[in-house]
């Protein structure tokens, strides 16, 4: 009995931000490239991006998971057609363009990683990826929550790992940097707009707030949407404080704010094989969560016309094309993913998903 409510309280509380945290990291942190074009890039002044961010990410998963509660609906199309009505196909455009433009730029830092540090050919990193994804979406909803919670322990120790061992060398430059308060890289940015970037942060993220939809049907209180609402925020804040601290430590130069990779710059070089490995189970995590709304999508949709569901074989034939799309998309290189793809991307997500939901608590028809 004790065991069984364990549970139920770890699946309230802890794995909706368990899902969140594994499929934000990809296009959130998995790099560091994000970090520099959202906090980093304005020096000791970032930190007003991290305060927007952190309340932001908060405050919407509060709001996504309450929202899903009251109306019972767990797969991104029956939620978007209650928030948004008819404009529902809008966010579906959004949403695909999300999924290709963020499995590409960790496609894209994978592969170079891989190939650089490792000396795995492109050809092979990818059809292994392709190939365990296509695994666990083909296994369904409990392999996929099996693999997310031990991935997720994973990653959330080796970036702390990677942060701490890069902070323990650079702490006397990052102390500089905020003791100094140097001038931003963009002149005349105030607080105002430095919070909008954080902002636009959480804008773009919020396409990752679909995919915890599935695991929330064991949220029966407001109690449990607003904490596990909060953990949520604090998950998603954590990485990013110590990716940006640990770009701090290498600030004043800023060889490595313009790297495309910056973590592997930063790292040592015994540390590389394993950030090498790790970026791409980063891969794999972000696609299968991501993914896996997507096929949730679709087979809503076969079922709601009275056509037959998605079989294991139509599964993982759509995560293959759907990969192989994202492949192609790889090839436009990760910086102008980020700082164009991303932030086009967060404008549409802000004003489709981050509004209603904002309009519908002010309005008290949440």
């Amino acid at each position: 009995m004790r065991a069984r409510r364990l549970g139920r309280g770890f699946r309230a509380y802890l794995l909706p931000g368990i899902v969140f945290q594994s499929v934000l990291i990809g296009g959130a942190y998995a790099t560091g490239r994000e970090i520099v074009e959202y906090g980093a890039q304005y020096g000791a002044a970032g930190v007003w991006c991290i305060v927007a961010l952190g309340l932001g990410f908060s405050v919407m998963a509060v709001l996504t998971f309450e929202f899903a509660r009251r109306h019972r609906t767990y797969d991104y199309r029956s939620f978007m057609q209650s928030l948004v009505g008819p404009l529902w196909p809008l966010f579906d455009v959004i949403y695909a363009v999300m999924v290709l433009v963020t499995v590409a730029v960790v496609i894209a830092a994978s592969v170079r990683v891989a190939e650089s540090v490792l000396g795995l050919p492109e050809a092979l990193s990818i059809a292994v990826v392709i190939v365990l994804v296509v695994v666990l979406e083909v296994g369904g909803r409990r392999q996929i929550e099996r693999f997310k919670t031990l991935g997720s322990v994973v990653l959330y120790v080796s970036f702390a790992v990677f942060a701490g061992v890069v902070l323990a060398v650079t702490w006397e430059n990052i102390h500089h940097v905020f003791q100094a308060a140097r001038e931003v890289e963009i002149p005349q940015i105030g607080v105002p707009a430095l919070l909008f970037v954080g902002v636009l942060y959480v804008g773009y993220n919020l396409g990752a707030m679909p995919a915890t939809l599935f695991v929330l049907d064991d949220q029966h209180r407001f109690r449990h949407t607003l904490l596990a609402g909060i953990v949520t925020g604090i998950m998603a804040t954590v990485p990013f404080v110590l990716t940006y601290l640990a770009l701090m430590g290498h600030y004043a130069t800023g060889d490595v704010l313009l790297a495309e990779v910056p973590w592997l710059e930063m790292l040592p070089g015994s540390l590389t094989p394993v950030y090498a490995v790790v970026i791409l189970w980063t891969l794999v995590e972000t696609s299968t969560g991501m993914l896996h709304a997507v096929i949730q999508r679709v087979d809503t949709h076969l079922y709601s016309t009275g056509r037959r569901r998605l079989s294991r074989m139509h599964t993982g034939l759509l995560t293959a094309a759907i990969l192989l799309a994202a492949v192609a998309c790889s090839r436009f290189g990760i910086i102008a993913l980020v700082s164009r793809g991303y932030g086009t991307l967060a404008y549409g997500f802000l004003l489709l998903f981050a509004a209603p939901l904002l309009f519908r608590l002010l309005t008290r028809r949440l």
